[in-house]
Order: structure tokens, then sequence, then C-alpha cells
């Protein structure tokens, strides 16, 4: 295993992938399939989960079966090692204890300046155009709370959670699953029934005093969810009413990463991918507006397998293109994010696709539930796929993917549920078996500011691992059914954001 040095990763020439994962739901074992909620081609263990006076049963799942413990207090943090600490602060009239803050810090030559919150990056930019100074951060992570349909806000320094979001207008609905994160770190959430998707944003400064009182009225935690719109972080919604119920999603979620206009010095709002199934077994793949959250362009693949789910996975490249997996067996394609037009990348060595990441090449690592590899390679350049072989235990298989900035590339494991840790230079198993107590069903892993790896368990926890010593940091509990795998953090972005 390579050493590294772990900074935090606040410079000004971020460097972003745009990792949208894959999003399913279910739990290891047999290796049967469904996609959660009301879907009958899988089930999930049942269990109680106490959420703000009132309780959420999953019913259904996305992906392979097995046992989990569910029904955790909401809101507590388990440290394992050593004591978060936490400032106060007051930010655009909302006051709040956050621990994010931090004062004038120097990254690779780049001075970083803070405020409660988040913070003022330098972007960086092109010869001659000051650099973009608007204000960005990194310091969460996004996970869905899919049977309450909210998403949890969670400082990834100190495993607390500052802020609970619904995600659509349908009271405990809209089965919220993938989250993606922008380069300026704000999030996108996608719900799969009925397909929709909407946007909140990371700091306070950014967000929208609707009601003109002169302060941001918005979420403080997982105890303080604010009713449907009036939360004036939940910047837009966007219904996909052509979204073909449960199956049809929305699923691939991604963020493209931009750069600063070297003639304007302006940098562009980012656009968002989003795709889905319609009734004709029609692929969209919709890419909205950053600001507005407006369709701007719809790009269709007819003759999507009308036996399974709509598109599965998405993620970018530098360029913006979109790579979108099918589940299991169905295609892959890359969508041209200029001409949009789309080319067929043929089908993995094996069935059973689940997560995937994009590394800051642009090629893509796919994990597989099931089989004899427990991921999937494909070079875009080379137009090849390759099976990687066992990840461990023969029976299981991998579900989130993401690989971080030294090329390590790390899976949500089954069968047993675990962590397994792939180096991306050789493509061999470096670890097939680092453990997580308790852990019932695995399901996303992200990487996060830091360097440090997440896993979230469909078991209502999320585990903060070490990179190098594999110890577990942090372990947060009281999420309701978390069914997040895709670019939790921004982190994915950040490997492909271009220059």
């Amino acid at each position: 295993m390579r050493n590294s040095t772990r900074l935090r990763w606040q410079s000004a020439a971020i460097t972003l992938v745009t990792v949208a994962a894959i999003h399913g739901c279910g739990d290891a074992g047999s290796g049967t399939m469904s996609d959660g909620g009301t879907a009958t081609q899988g089930t999930q263990p049942t269990g109680t989960a106490t959420t703000d006076g009132g309780t959420a049963t999953p019913t259904g799942t996305e992906g392979p079966t097995g046992t989990g413990t569910q029904g955790e207090t909401q809101g507590t943090t388990v440290p394992t090692t050593g004591t978060p600490t936490t400032t106060s602060g007051t930010t655009d009239g909302v006051s709040a204890t956050d621990p994010t803050a931090t004062t004038d810090t120097t990254t690779a030559g780049t001075t970083t300046t803070t405020t409660t919150g988040g913070m003022k990056l330098d972007m960086g930019g092109p010869p001659g155009c000051p650099p973009d100074d608007q204000p960005v951060t990194f310091d969460y992570i996004w996970i869905a709370n899919t049977t309450q349909g909210t998403v949890s806000k969670i400082n990834t320094m100190t495993g607390v959670e500052v802020g609970r979001y619904y995600t659509n207008p349908v009271p405990n609905g809209g089965e919220p699953s993938r989250t993606s994160v922008n380069q300026f770190g704000d999030v996108a959430v996608s719900n799969r029934n009925p397909g929709s998707v909407t946007k909140v944003m990371a700091l306070p400064e950014k967000c929208v005093d609707k009601n003109g009182n002169g302060m941001i009225d918005t979420s403080t935690g997982p105890n303080d969810i604010r009713p449907w719109g009036q939360d004036e972080c939940v910047v837009w919604h966007t219904p996909l009413p052509l979204a073909n119920g449960y199956s049809g999603g929305a699923r691939p979620t991604a963020w493209e990463g931009v750069a600063q206009d070297p003639v304007s010095c302006e940098t562009p709002v980012p656009r968002l991918w989003v795709g889905y199934k319609d009734v004709s077994n029609i692929a969209h793949f919709s890419r909205l507006d950053g600001d507005t959250g407006a369709i701007l362009d719809d790009v269709q693949r007819p003759n999507w397998n009308a036996n399974s789910f709509g598109p599965y996975g998405g993620a970018v490249n530098t360029a913006g293109d979109l790579f979108v997996i099918g589940y299991d067996n169905e295609v892959s394609i890359r969508v041209d994010a200029v001409t949009l037009q789309i080319e067929e990348l043929g089908l993995s060595p094996g069935q059973y696709k689940y997560g995937m990441g994009v590394d800051q090449n642009g090629n893509m690592y796919v994990g597989a539930f099931s089989g004899p590899d427990h991921m999937y390679f494909y070079d875009p350049i080379a137009k090849q796929w390759q099976g990687l072989g066992n990840g461990g235990n023969p029976g299981g298989g991998a579900l989130g993917i993401a690989v971080d900035n030294e090329n390590r590339v790390w899976g949500a494991a089954n069968g047993p549920c675990r962590l397994i840790e792939l180096d991306g230079d050789t493509k061999t198993w470096t670890n097939q078996n680092i453990v997580l107590p308790d852990c019932g069903s695995p399901w996303g892993v992200s990487i996060d500011n830091e360097g440090y790896v997440w896993v979230v368990d469909k078991a209502n926890k999320a585990y903060k691992v070490d990179p190098d010593t594999y110890e577990i940091k942090l372990i947060v509990t009281g999420l309701i059914n978390p069914y997040t795998y895709s670019d939790m953090t921004g982190q994915g972005l950040k490997l492909v954001l271009p220059q």
C-alpha cells in the first residue's frame, strides 16, 4: 500500500471528477436484486427507524438481498478515536453550532479564507484572470434517507449532522437515492418515484431569503426538518413527469465540471445530468441548468431493457461527457457533452453491474454484486472492458465504487459486509477484507475532503475509514434507510475538474 500525506483538498487548482454514482437499495446475501420501495425484484429486511416522533418501515430494496439491523437512534455520532470539536458562529442571520469553520489556511501556495459554515476558495483561473472567489465548501457528505424522503448533510470531520432536508413535496415520499455534489459543494438529489431532482445549497450565504425576513431559514440538524417549500437552502425542484414510476427512475445524477472563461474570466454555471426511463422504454438523459433546474437538453436512447430498471449510474469525465451504466447486464453508453451523440460501450465481461466511478483519466470502474469479477474496468480510449477478478468472498461482490486521488479504488462489498481496495495502477487487489464492525448492508462509498473513505450502511449508519491504516475513525448513526452510492462529497468530481 502506498503511503500518503493527507491534506485538506481545499486548493485553488481543484481537479474534479463527477462521480455521479450508481444507486440502489438492498442487502447483501443471495444475489437477488430489486430497486427499493415497492419493487418486486428483491426484499429488504424490515425494521423500524425513529424519525422526529414517527416511524419509517422500509418495504423493498434496489439490490442484492440480505440482512441488516435498523432502528438506530437518530442524530447520534459514535467516535472511535478522539473527541470532535465544534465552533459556534452566525452566518446570514442563522445561528448554529458549525464545526466547519477554518481560518486563513494556505494550501499549495493558495490562501484560503473562510466564513462560518464555508470558505472563500481561490479556484485558480487562466493567466490574467483573478481567481474565482465564490464561497465553496467540501466539508460535507450528503446521504439520502430513502424512506423518509430526505437528505442528510453531515460534517465529515466531526460526524455531526448539521442539516436534513425534504427532497420532494410528497411526505415520506420520492424515494431519494443518488446525490451528486458540484464543484462549489452544493448537492443535487434525485428522487426515484415520482422522478424528480432537487438542489440544496451547502452554505447559508448562497441560499435565498424567500420570505424577506433578513435571515436564512434552514435546517440545523436531523430534528429540524423544515416543511416543504420553507427551507431557504432548498433552491429548486424539477419534476421529470415522463419517468416511468419506480422502475424508470430518476437514477444517474452527475454535475459537470467547469473552468473559468479565459476571455470573460467568468465561471459558467455547471449543468447537471439526470437519467431516467419512460413508459415506452426510451432512456432519457436530461441536462439541467444548475441555477434554475430548467431542462436544457434531452438526449434519448430507445429500446432500453423493458424488464429492467432504467439507466442506473452515471459520472462525467473532464470534457463533461456522461458515462452511464445499466443495471446488471444492460448496456453502457457515453453521451458526448458537445454533440449530444450517444456512443455504445458494449457489455462488461459479466453481468451484475451495479455502482460505478470514474478516475482522473476518464476510465470507468464498475462494481459487480456477484460473479467471478467483483469489479470491471472500462478504458474509453482502447474501448475495452476488463474483469478485475474476485475481491474476496466468491459469493459476494461490490456495490458502490469510489476512486481517490491516489488512484485507489474502493468498493462497498457484500457477502460478508466489508470494504475492499484495488490498486488502480496495477489493477490488483490491495485489501479484500477491511472490517466494518457490526455492518449490516454496505451500499455506498465515497471519499471526503481529507481523503478518508466513507461507507454507507443501509442499517442506518455510515463509517469513516482511514485509507492507510483502515482504522474506523467515526460511525455516524441515525440515518433512515440510507440508500446512496454516488459522489456524495464532490471529491469524485474533483478528479476530473477541467483546468
